[in-house]
């Protein structure tokens, strides 16, 4: 039987080309990092933006400081270091100083309770200070001046009426994080900064440059916690890593960081739901897990792309009703439009 002598060269071709489509194929594809360099120097017209750094697969591959700002000085986190909290809260639980979740705060913070306290307060959990379903009356918005005017914030967090029922609707409240770092204090023999540093060590490039206390010496849990966006990008590596350190270290289980990102809860604010100390919402078709601190500090992970994102802006301007939370959420779906579209 002959064979069609335009055969063997058709099929030659064929072959060639098909092992040159993907190779041709990157090389018309935009590189990622010119084009997520381009977004970055854009994003400069978001006045109270500070700093940008994008990291995919553990490689940063875009930052920018703006306005002489850098991504290696302190800065303050503001309401992002609750993600923080969670996750000492974690470790205490991984190694056997709280018992988990379900246990009742009362057990662990009974000299803090009022004289004659309300029965409900024996029904309140660590879980329900980790996702604000306190049922307590808040201390942030406008009781904030207040609570952190008090003599003692942990007798006054747990002095204030309920408002709704343990394990109800969410609460947005400081001083359920503030609970939580008192407990930590009682459980871990140390001061909270301290348990941080021991338990977080390590984690290359993390470290808490500063921390506000209360008058009784605890530090402020879920405020006032200081840290450069480097740092924070390092423990944002933390969870989009499965809990272990770049050296391999298991620091925190996998099992926590799942319970942590499972929606318990949603802001009456935003709409977007909320798990232990993180709020989610989907960005770009994208589910996004964040940490948010007041003025627009953001520690994003985008878990099916391999990418975290930390975003610092000016801690004296308010995000939520001036638009830049927003503006953020939207600069985070140009990164991953960029990142997708490179993959």
């Amino acid at each position: 039987m002959s064979v069609h002598p335009v055969l063997p060269a058709l099929k030659s071709a064929l072959l060639i080309g098909i092992v040159l489509l993907p190779s041709l194929a990157l090389a018309q594809a935009p590189d990622v990092k010119t084009r997520l360099s381009t977004i970055l120097a854009d994003a400069e017209s978001l006045v109270p933006l500070e700093t940008v750094i994008v990291s995919l697969d553990g490689e940063v591959v875009a930052q920018q400081g703006y306005r002489g700002n850098s991504v290696a000085e302190p800065t303050n986190i503001k309401s992002a270091s609750k993600s923080i909290i969670s996750a000492l809260v974690g470790i205490a639980i991984d190694r056997g100083l709280i018992k988990g979740v379900h246990q009742p705060i009362a057990e662990l913070l009974p000299d803090a309770l009022p004289d004659d306290p309300d029965p409900r307060l024996d029904e309140i959990t660590v879980g329900n200070l980790l996702s604000m379903q306190a049922g307590l009356e808040r201390t942030s918005g406008p009781n904030y001046g207040a609570w952190v005017a008090s003599p003692n914030w942990v007798r006054f967090v747990l002095a204030q009426p309920f408002v709704d029922e343990p394990g109800a609707a969410m609460l947005y409240s400081t001083g359920s994080s503030h609970l939580l770092s008192a407990i930590l204090t009682r459980v871990g023999g140390q001061p909270s900064l301290e348990l941080a540093r021991d338990w977080l060590s390590p984690l290359e490039d993390f470290s808490i440059a500063a921390w506000d206390r209360d008058p009784q010496g605890i530090y402020f849990g879920g405020n006032q916690m200081a840290m450069s966006p480097t740092s924070l990008l390092t423990f944002g590596e933390l969870y989009r890593n499965g809990g272990l350190a770049a050296n391999g270290e298991r620091v925190l289980s996998e099992a926590w960081i799942a319970q942590s990102w499972e929606p318990r809860t949603n802001s009456r604010f935003t709409g977007d739901q909320y798990g232990y100390g993180w709020f989610g919402r989907e960005i770009a078709q994208e589910p996004v897990h964040y940490g948010w601190g007041y003025g627009g500090q953001m520690l994003y992970i985008v878990p099916d792309l391999e990418l975290t994102v930390v975003m610092t802006s000016d801690e004296n301007s308010p995000s939520g009703r001036t638009g830049h939370r927003d503006d953020l959420h939207h600069l985070l779906g140009e990164i991953i439009e960029a990142v997708r579209s490179g993959a």
